[in-house]
């Protein structure tokens, strides 16, 4: 394959001038002037479905009533309909905010008194901030509760968030369903990690005394289900002590349910029971306190949704700590390509240290993507995401070269994070498949530690996306983007913090267990994104998240073999030169090399600050060469530019592989043929470690022997002899000219390699 011109995979900084927009070495604002510091509380509802009729007229006629302390408002009511429209907007200010509960409550227009049908309350420190210039936050749905905060008929779509002055009658007029081609803002929903610690149960209700029971207890909290080990008891009261993980994300509208389950055959479980748990009853934690442990009643039978009501047996007690951690940032994407680590509990928040600015500009030379009416098209729009906020500019219809020239802000809190961007083309438009994918068209990832405080970057990035034939360019998007720091003092003191909250030292996840975590908090994010209006798809937040970047390739696996290379590179280099200096290549090198050494060691310390001195001039020559631009994709060292094409295929293959027997043998021969070096190149590295440790361990007693002797003689000749003494000889011993020197292997190379190792006891 011939590879591509590496020049077309580079960015270009750009002199932007956009309307509305001025850019310029200092500044990135917008014309319309600067932002206003938040002092309003909006509230927009707009419409719900599957409200519950009355049981006497089969009619409902509902609205919406919005309480916030003594005040309120309310929507006007429609007449007869389960699945009314409102579309409206209201706005609190900052004089009218009071207490910390603001309240949505659905009511039926009656006669006498209105009946009340479900709510939704919302926690005033959980509401968002938003800026005027970030378009409108993304509707989302919500279940309604009753009074006793348990789920009922019916949903509500509407937004609730914290804003200046902002155009809040024309989003009164903005229909959700054409809201598809306009801006958005999401927000990701609160994660949780919920810890289910399974001690033991009592007074087993077992029918069949004829067997020992293997009982297990299976815990599921909606797509998420665990099971402790199988015991076979011989008593009514068997005991586990195991830890199950969950992520749980707010509002926590699906329950913990936990049943005692008797394996009795194979893929053959027999319910002794069951406990439904609702997690706003579970207690929260920010730290590494213990919880206290309670026991749950186990019974026979429990409701369902939509199930009449029956009488519900008791059976037995369950034992178990279970508790909501906050202390943990919730893996939802790669740590390193991450653009949040903070806890989930707000109170161990700290100060935001800057703000993010991010300018998409526009996007040159798109690659179509689908056909309408016979010709060639792309309608795209670009997504962006930083930390729990995603911001979707418009859709730009049946253009190659899109404007959009939208600016979105973000709070920093960390400086090792990473923005992401990425493009994508809409296909449920008009005349676009409407059960298909958004197709991606590449995606830019940003470190802000890379970039200068206080400068504006105006860079077009390539856009380069892995197809099955190759590495494609699918075009160019054209950003702006400053990282403003607020102090530069907490900055750099944040480079003295642990990347992760401290919880995952103290108490840390095995790999399996955030591996496992991460598929589920990423599932949760793109379930609830995509059941915003108007929606963020799916595949959308898992191509941004990256979700399957753990999956195995080859092209990957040399690309990081490469970059060991190019780490060694240098060490390897040093080496060279060194082998050059001992064997007197260059004679006047050489007796330089011998003159400094001398000094070093009569002058002993002077050793450590020439070191750092050292270091010191080669960090300043190389600030001439320091990169003037953020990092991107560089498909040389991905191994993306001359890649196979079998390579590529096994990439692209499904999981669990969709491919002929043929060929799943052959990428698993030479599978087994890359382990093979892998594994005799891991089990060299264990041998001369174990030889080290023979040593000293008596495996070889004639070693031993050996390397006993030679270490008392080594620390009778070193405790009379002069430090410079020893280290003169011992330098000029090893830069001795090479008609000193023997061509076969030295004394110690050859008693080291004779050490016995684990190897023999192998199978």
């Amino acid at each position: 394959m011939q590879r591509p011109p590496q020049e077309e995979f580079l960015s270009k900084e750009t002199n932007a001038d956009v309307h509305g927009w001025q850019f310029s070495r200092d500044k990135l604002m917008n014309t319309h002037g600067l932002v206003e510091q938040t002092h309003s509380l909006y509230v927009r509802v707009v419409k719900s479905i599957n409200l519950p009729q009355k049981h006497v007229t089969g009619n409902c006629d509902p609205y919406v009533e919005v309480k916030l302390g003594n005040y309120n408002h309310t929507t006007h009511h429609v007449e007869k309909n389960s699945n009314p429209k409102w579309n409206q907007v209201f706005s609190f200010s900052k004089d009218q905010i009071q207490g910390s509960i603001l309240e949505v409550v659905v009511k039926d227009k009656s006669v006498v008194n209105d009946d009340f049908i479900g709510r939704v309350v919302f926690d005033l420190d959980e509401i968002p901030n938003m800026v005027a210039q970030d378009g409108p936050l993304a509707l989302q749905w919500y279940r309604l509760e009753d009074k006793r905060n348990r789920k009922t008929k019916g949903e509500l779509l509407l937004a609730v968030w914290m804003g200046a002055e902002t155009e809040a009658d024309e989003l009164s007029h903005l229909d959700a369903a054409e809201s598809n081609f306009g801006s958005s803002v999401y927000l990701s929903p609160k994660l949780w990690y919920l810890r289910v610690n399974v001690i033991e149960a009592k007074n087993l209700q077992l029918s069949d005394q004829s067997r020992y029971p293997e009982v297990f207890v299976k815990a599921t909290l909606g797509n998420q289900a665990l099971k402790t080990k199988s015991l076979m008891i011989r008593n009514i009261n068997p005991m586990w002590n195991e830890e199950l993980m969950f992520v749980a994300a707010e509002p926590f509208e699906e329950p913990l349910i936990l049943s005692l389950e008797d394996c009795i055959g194979p893929d053959k479980d027999k319910i002794l029971g069951r406990c439904v748990i609702r997690l706003l009853s579970v207690e929260r934690r920010a730290d590494a306190r213990p919880v206290n442990t309670r026991w749950y009643h186990v019974e026979e039978h429990v409701m369902g949704e939509g199930e009449e009501k029956k009488e519900a047996k008791f059976a037995s007690t369950i034992h178990m700590r279970i508790c909501l951690d906050g202390g943990y940032h919730v893996v939802d994407e790669s740590t390193y390509h991450s653009g949040d680590l903070r806890p989930t509990a707000k109170q161990l928040w700290k100060p935001s240290i800057g703000l993010l600015e991010l300018g998409i500009l526009n996007a040159r030379g798109l690659s179509p993507v689908e056909t309408k009416d016979g010709r060639e098209t792309t309608d795209a729009y670009c997504v962006a995401k930083y930390g729990q906020k995603w911001v979707r500019t418009k859709t730009i219809v049946d253009s190659f070269d899109p404007v959009w020239n939208e600016q979105y802000t973000w709070e920093v809190f960390d400086p090792c994070t990473i923005v992401t961007i990425g493009i994508f083309d809409n296909c449920r438009l008009q005349g676009g498949d409407k059960s298909g994918r958004d197709s991606s068209l590449g995606k830019v990832r940003i470190r802000l530690s890379t970039l200068e405080t206080n400068r504006v970057y105006t860079h077009c990035y390539p856009l380069l996306v892995l197809h099955p034939s190759g590495v494609k360019k699918m075009g160019e998007i054209h950003l702006a983007i400053r990282f403003t720091c607020s102090s530069l003092i907490n900055m750099m003191h944040m480079y003295s913090k642990p990347l992760l909250p401290k919880m995952h030292s103290i108490r840390p996840l095995t790999v399996i267990q955030v591996d496992t975590l991460r598929h589920h908090a990423t599932q949760i994010i793109a379930m609830r994104l995509n059941r915003a209006e108007p929606p963020l798809r799916k595949e959308v937040v898992e191509y941004i998240l990256d979700t399957g970047s753990h999956m195995w390739s080859m092209r990957k696996g040399k690309a990081n073999v490469l970059r060991i290379v190019g780490l060694l590179s240098g060490f390897i280099s040093f080496r060279n030169w060194f082998d050059e200096i001992c064997n007197w290549n260059n004679p006047i090198t050489t007796v330089l090399i011998h003159i400094l050494f001398l000094i070093l060691v009569m002058y002993r310390q002077l050793i450590f600050p020439s070191i750092f001195l050292c270091l010191f001039l080669i960090i300043v020559w190389y600030y001439r060469r320091r990169p003037t631009y953020p990092l991107l994709v560089d498909t040389r060292l991905s191994c993306a530019d001359d890649v196979h094409p079998e390579e590529l295929d096994e990439e692209f293959d499904t999981f669990p592989t969709s491919r002929p027997i043929d060929i799943v043998r052959m990428r698993y021969d030479r599978l087994r043929r890359i382990a093979g070096k892998l594994q005799t190149m891991v089990g060299d590295w264990a041998t001369q470690g174990e030889r080290v440790l023979s040593l000293v361990r008596w495996r070889d007693r004639r070693a031993t022997v050996i390397f006993a002797v030679c270490c008392l003689v080594a620390a009778i000749i070193l405790y009379i002899t002069p430090f410079e003494v020893v280290a003169v000889l011992t330098g000029f011993y090893v830069l001795r000219h090479p008609r000193l020197r023997r061509k076969v292997p030295s004394v110690p190379s050859n008693f080291f390699r004779r050490l016995p190792a684990r190897t023999d006891c192998i199978l």
